[in-house]
């Protein structure tokens, strides 16, 4: 479940750029007017959402993708833009109604990107477009090496049924069953009928020599990793001589309980590959070559099976062999890493204190310092010589491109891009303050608490306790279009939203003391943060309601199941409502029902059957659906069909004890969404559907 708020924004933006099925008009920047500065669900969805983005080689621009949605059409499309870093107008490169994705800079005058199933380029002169490559499958992505001879891109090939399976098709070509005989057979929001794989071709006076196409890992194994893996997975060596991938090389059972993964390094000449990783047990992931080329560095975890344990910066002497963890005395984990230009310190983005900042790690000294500074999240890195271009989001603003010195050591950034300060500018957000809330064993919890559109001191308001999901994600500045804290503060609502037991950000201490204890420390966290809020004076202490996705949907059915006899509350009630999207509600049945079981192994100790095992009793025993005979509150439940991480089942028998319970409920259903809700009219339908439930509880 764990996956941070970046990590699932980023697929919803791959969704958008890469849907095959395409509007027939192209969609623009639609004109908003925002009625009394009320930041609303459709305010939400009339911004631009930029997503991939590149820095020119001589560092002066850069260009990215910029996504509009029309509600109508119920599809969205992302379009390039360039715009100069010192400031400017942005240039619109593209006017389709197909979406573009993957901009690369060849050279100075000319880009590349993906549009449909084609590689093009652009001469940004007369902005003349030629066909670089073309295959009926498509691209998900790709690079272009150094030397720009040529270029590795992804695509998918279908999984093929083992021989004694096909025969049993024969002469049903109509037919929609699925015969299966081995496990991760689906995953997260796919059936797993065909697996990435990353191809070396060849490029000739600009096009792609098709014919010449290689294949640089055995068909069997994906590359890269399925569900998030992308073009960060695998990089060029600076002579173009060298490609380094990330790879679990497992299928079936091996791949569903093991999160042991690798990097490789293939050589062009020779079709030789060697792993650089082999006996670190855990994730290997997104490697990157030093300037110099005798380096490489990449994000290593070293336990297998625990998709949560800490993110390494491991580099390796390339010559020697030698492996050095530069974060050996650094409680956080790393990502988005990146060189120095003289290879003598790297940057990286790191999850820190409730926010995601920019660290600098001394490959010589050992030494760390923090960057950048300030209430944001940082999401994404290239240096660009002396600065770092990045991503920015905050809990009030969304996607936003910054510049960061790197001689800095205390630096907020440079604003770059403006594209949505037209609507922003219109929109009263609601103030965000940091807190710290006693827990009950006497610890400090950060809790972002986020006030209500236009608030008023002599007023109280409702309030709405925002549970994680992850488990072991942020709670940071994120930007999201499901849980945006501003929308819940347009409708006028204070948002508890604490980094409880178990969230990142807080050394690893803190990260751990979640697994094998889902009903423990984490759920005190939040309840102490409800009556920490509910002591403010501007809080109707009668008016809290909890909600939240994943294992949050799971936070919300405990605390259904707990909110009873509890003292300073109207009839003993902590929430007078729930709301609970995609939650584990019977782990026993989750068990059985997931894909990747090195989460459940990990987490809950392993399987329900072990009876013997102490932390099988402890952890199936916070199962919510052995507390429904306390269930005494208001619920609405959501759940979606292409579920494949929680199945809808989960939901579905969560509303039905509701109901049989008759309890107050309601049970929103999306046949086609998956893990998120990513479909335009969807998700206004599910933000309408939150405002309107607890409105109903809350405010009646």
């Amino acid at each position: 479940m764990r996956k941070s708020i970046f990590f699932v924004a980023t697929l919803a933006l791959c969704f958008a750029g890469c849907q095959k099925k395409q509007a027939d008009k192209v969609i623009d920047k639609p004109n908003v007017a925002v009625e009394n500065g009320r930041f609303t669900p459709e305010v939400m969805w009339s911004l631009g959402v930029m997503s991939e983005y590149a820095v020119s080689p001589d560092g002066s621009q850069v260009l990215y993708t910029l996504r509009y949605t029309d509600m109508e059409q119920n599809k969205n499309n992302a379009e390039l833009y360039c715009e100069w870093i010192v400031g400017g107008e942005a240039e619109r490169l593209t006017v389709t109604a197909q979406s573009e994705f993957s901009p690369v800079w060849y050279d100075a005058n000319t880009i590349m990107f993906c549009r449909g199933n084609q590689i093009l380029s652009m001469d940004l002169a007369t902005k003349r477009e030629k066909v670089v490559a073309e295959q009926e499958r498509g691209f998900e992505g790709f690079k272009v090496a150094p030397d720009g001879k040529s270029l590795v891109y992804i695509s998918t090939i279908p999984v093929e049924r083992p021989e004694h399976l096909e025969k049993l098709y024969a002469g049903l070509d109509k037919t929609t069953g699925r015969i299966n005989e081995d496990l991760m057979y689906r995953h997260w929001d796919n059936w797993v009928d065909e697996i990435p794989q990353i191809y070396y071709v060849p490029l000739e006076n600009g096009k792609a020599q098709m014919d010449k196409v290689v294949g640089i890992i055995d068909s069997t194994f994906e590359c890269p990793m399925r569900p998030w893996g992308g073009t960060e997975q695998y990089n060029y060596s600076p002579d173009s001589k060298l490609i380094a991938y990330t790879c679990r090389k497992k299928t079936g059972y091996d791949y569903a309980h093991s999160t042991n993964s690798d990097i490789y390094i293939y050589n062009i000449e020779t079709g030789e590959t060697r792993n650089i990783s082999e006996g670190i047990m855990g994730y290997d992931q997104n490697p990157v070559f030093s300037h110099d080329g005798k380096m490489i560095a990449w994000e290593s975890m070293e336990r297998d099976g625990y998709e949560s344990d800490k993110l390494r910066l491991m580099v390796m002497d390339l010559e020697s062999g030698a492996k050095t963890d530069l974060t050996a005395d650094f409680d956080y984990s790393v990502g988005s890493i990146c060189w120095a230009e003289d290879d003598k310190e790297l940057f990286a983005v790191v999850s820190y204190r409730g926010m995601s900042e920019i660290f600098g790690f001394n490959r010589e000294t050992k030494s760390v310092r923090q960057l950048s500074h300030g209430y944001h999240d940082v999401n994404g890195i290239q240096l660009n010589r002396d600065q770092i271009v990045a991503t920015q989001v905050s809990i009030q603003y969304p996607a936003t491109l910054y510049a960061y010195n790197t001689s800095d050591d205390r630096v907020e950034g440079t604003k770059i891009s403006t594209f949505n300060d037209d609507v922003l500018s219109q929109v009263r957000m609601g103030k965000v303050e940091e807190c710290y809330v006693k827990t009950v064993d006497g610890k400090d919890m950060l809790t972002w608490l986020i006030y209500p559109y236009d608030y008023d001191s002599t007023k109280t308001y409702p309030a709405l306790l925002f549970c994680e999901g992850g488990p072991q994600s942020p709670v940071s500045q994120f930007w999201s279009t499901r849980w945006n804290f501003e929308v819940m503060s347009g409708a006028g609502y204070f948002v508890i939203a604490p980094n409880r037991r178990g969230v990142p950000g807080f050394g690893m201490e803190w990260l751990e003391e979640i697994s094998g204890d889902y009903g423990g420390l984490c759920m005190q966290d939040y309840m102490a943060a409800a009556d920490w809020a509910a002591n403010l004076p501007m809080i109707d202490h009668e008016r809290i309601g909890a909600c939240g996705a994943s294992f949050g949907g799971y936070s919300v059915y405990w605390l259904a199941g707990h909110n009873h006899d509890v003292k300073g509350y109207d009839e003993g009630r902590r929430f007078k409502a729930f709301l609970a999207h995609n939650g584990m509600f019977n782990f026993e049945q989750q068990y059985l029902e997931t894909e990747e079981m090195w989460f459940d192994n990990w987490d809950l100790g392993g399987p329900y059957w072990d009876w013997n095992n102490p932390q099988i009793k402890k952890s199936y025993g916070n199962s919510p659906h052995l507390f429904v005979d306390k269930w005494n509150t208001p619920i609405c439940v959501i759940h979606s069909e292409f579920d494949f991480r929680i199945v809808a089942s989960e939901g579905m028998a969560a509303y039905n004890a509701a109901q049989m319970r008759h309890i107050p409920s309601r049970y929103l259903y999306f046949p086609d969404e998956t893990h998120w809700v990513l479909k335009p009219q969807n998700s206004l339908l599910w933000h309408r559907n939150f405002i309107d439930w607890f409105d109903q509880w809350l405010k009646k």
